[in-house]
């Protein structure tokens, strides 16, 4: 079956919470206002099998809850980072950031053209999201930035 990615909408936001949660990702931050800055990977019944959401700050986004299935190609990953890229654009960011833990992901992120920087690099507003502040205090936490 044909996978679709889309934009997600307030129907998704109990979907998409148990999806994230059932990952161990935390949901700080999804809420209705905020759900229209994540998209869905879904299957041919409409059953989500990936998200990746963004936090929206003035002319920068935070990637955050990149989640995809067991069993999805490598392709869908990447078509997800694109679809996202396209996404913040359209909301005339300048620049994304994630952040991660994982030292393995990040050739990974690399190769989709983010750059690892500093914590000091960061946008000052960033700061007062519930999830950065969670990240730093987070072992080994890595951040990455991609101008658009």
């Amino acid at each position: 079956m044909q996978a679709l990615i889309r934009k997600a909408n307030i129907e998704d936001l109990v979907p998409l919470k148990e999806f994230l949660e059932r990952a161990n990702l935390g949901t700080d931050g999804l809420t209705a206002e905020t759900i229209g800055s994540f998209l869905i990977l879904e299957d041919g019944n409409s059953e989500i099998k990936g998200t990746l959401g963004m936090e929206v700050f003035q002319g920068a986004g935070l990637l955050r809850s990149l989640v995809v299935s067991p069993g999805h190609a490598e392709r869908e990953i990447f078509v997800l980072f694109d679809q996202m890229v396209k996404f913040a654009k359209e909301k005339g960011m300048e620049s994304l950031f994630l952040a991660t833990n994982k030292a393995v992901t990040v050739p990974f992120f690399e190769l989709m053209g983010f750059k690892q920087v500093e914590r000091s690099e960061l946008p000052g507003n960033f700061f007062n999201s519930e999830h950065i502040r969670h990240i730093l205090n987070v072992d080994n936490s890595l951040f990455l930035k991609l101008s658009l």
